[in-house]
């Protein structure tokens, strides 16, 4: 999603794709999408489609085209706008009460009606559950939820919250029917039934879904106007396969993740029939601690880290220019960004990453397993794991080593605590600064990590949400980021760029990926330009 208040009206270029927009459509042939998104079912992670669950950009690259939600951010960012809502808004000057008035005769794609007590249903369902996977935290702070006959609802706040109304866009608060869906505990499957621009159908393997077909919905009434009948979403083991897909003419377009070597080729060797189409992105990758692990506890050993990763050496290495070097959680397009840990720790240096240990009285080097996923952000993660090792070991102040797992293995073992270091990825819910803060540091957080900042969970972060103008909360995002910056939980690494390539002859590529890798398959059709 896209956010007004964040700086993106003060970067409109970040905005405004490279790719101009091309004619209509009248072909009726299904496009095909292809990503290296891989969707499974494990007995760690049973309902990755569930909206209770799912907490991943590909899993929400599939809820948006089939669950509804109350708002939506339109083509090209800005304010949510009413999506299942007729209308929706602010009904105090505090931000703690939100009142939503929904379109009439709304329907589930079975036809069945959709009422504010779905809608109640569903949030409430959510916070019940509350999932290991962190995704209640987004909708945490509701109080209560008042319902007014069929189509009117109010969202009582614990606190003020002005950034809620971008919540209610995430697929979190996503529209379930009270008659398909149990309250208390998570669909298993693959199964999705919501009241989306499309309805879904998928052909598997075993617990792995091979390709998901979108079909429009007859019965959607919201904002969304598709420009296409159907839609395939075809699932690659990796970006080579999907390009070979491309070239042969299998797929339309091939979207996250592409690997550096195929921009590379696309941009030095254009190919006949195939546009490469640079994408805004707000993408962040970090290193993430669990504070409680002897070997990283105390933090001046997370501090010494700190010191000597070199960001730029890392990128030019491993990702040349679909990235940059990152330091702060907030990248550097989004109100509140700082160089919290440039100012902390300057140039990368042996000198003072010894300095550091040595007054811990750490005086041997340390041993750590860095841990990465293989198969969820793409080939160059293991290349970047092993240029950090390098870094790290260079300096004899380490003895690291790295270890890479599929992520239905990754993401379980990280979620239980068992890696003291490892890496993630980070795609905003929403590209608001809060959005870079509070999955990590907040309670009951994305990352179930252990550390606990008081001031931050409990005074700064709350304090961050209450003004409506985004800037005006620059200094708070300031002051957490400084303490991120000195205890280290979390290390900030890079932040990336957005590449699709697609046949010429597919129109709306330029809005089919939004800032935060959000897949809007509503915008593709075929044309001429």
């Amino acid at each position: 999603m896209n956010r007004k208040t964040l700086a993106l009206p003060a970067i409109a270029g970040l905005l405004a794709p490279l790719l101009v927009a091309c004619g209509g459509s009248d072909d009726s042939r299904a496009i095909v999408v292809g990503t290296t998104d891989q969707f499974l079912a494990t007995s760690d992670a049973p309902a990755p489609l569930d909206p209770a669950f799912a907490y991943d950009t590909g899993a929400w690259n599939i809820l948006r085209q089939t669950v509804q939600t109350l708002m939506h951010v339109p083509r090209g960012g800005g304010e949510p706008v009413p999506e299942a809502a007729e209308s929706c808004g602010f009904s105090d000057r505090a931000s703690e009460s939100y009142r939503c008035k929904l379109r009439e005769g709304l329907t589930f794609a079975d036809g069945t009606p959709l009422t504010a007590e779905d809608v109640k249903f569903s949030v409430e369902r959510v916070l019940a559950i509350k999932s290991d996977n962190g995704t209640a935290a987004l909708l945490a702070n509701i109080d209560t939820v008042e319902v007014n006959g069929d189509r009117e609802l109010v969202f009582h706040l614990k606190t003020p919250d002005a950034t809620f109304p971008y919540k209610l866009s995430t697929p979190v608060a996503g529209i379930l029917s009270k008659n398909k869906y149990d309250g208390k505990e998570l669909r298993k499957g693959f199964d999705v039934d919501g009241s989306g621009p499309y309805v879904m159908k998928t052909e598997r393997e075993g617990e792995r879904i091979l390709k998901a077909v979108f079909t429009k919905n007859p019965n959607y009434k919201g904002d969304i106007a598709p420009k296409n009948d159907k839609v395939e979403l075809r699932s690659f083991p990796d970006a080579d396969t999907m390009g070979k897909a491309l070239e042969s003419r299998e797929i339309d377009m091939m979207t996250r993740a592409m690997s550096l070597e195929q921009v590379k080729e696309l941009t030095e060797r254009p190919k006949d029939g195939i546009d490469l189409v640079e994408v805004p992105g707000l993408e962040i990758r970090y290193l993430a601690f669990d504070t409680d692990a002897p070997s990283v506890e105390d933090k001046a050993v997370r501090q010494a880290i700190a010191a000597v990763i070199d960001r730029g050496a890392l990128v030019n290495a491993v990702y040349g220019q679909t990235a940059q070097p990152l330091y702060s959680l907030i990248p550097s397009s989004v109100t509140g960004h700082s160089t919290a840990f440039f100012d902390a720790y300057g140039e990368p240096s042996k000198s003072r990453a010894s300095g550091i240990l040595r007054k811990a009285d750490i005086t041997k080097p340390v041993e750590l397993t860095l841990h990465y996923t293989t198969d969820h952000y793409g080939s160059g993660t293991k290349k970047e794991f092993e240029a950090m090792r390098d870094q790290l070991n260079a300096t004899g102040l380490f003895d690291v080593t790295v270890q890479g797992s599929e992520w239905s293995t990754f993401r379980p073992a990280q979620k239980r605590g068992d890696y003291p270091v490892y890496g993630l990825g980070w795609f905003p819910d929403f590209p608001d600064p809060e959005n870079y803060v509070a999955p990590f540091l907040d309670a009951d957080n994305f990352l179930n990590t252990p550390y606990v900042n008081a001031s931050v969970r409990d005074q700064l972060i709350p304090r961050s949400r209450r003004s409506a103008d985004r800037n005006a909360a620059s200094p708070v995002f300031g002051q957490i980021q400084k303490i991120v910056a000195q205890d280290v939980p979390v290390l900030p690494l890079w932040q990336g760029k957005q590449y699709v390539a697609a046949r010429d002859d597919l129109t709306g590529v330029e809005w089919a990926l939004n800032t935060s890798s959000d897949l809007l398959l509503w915008e593709l059709g075929r044309g001429s330009a």
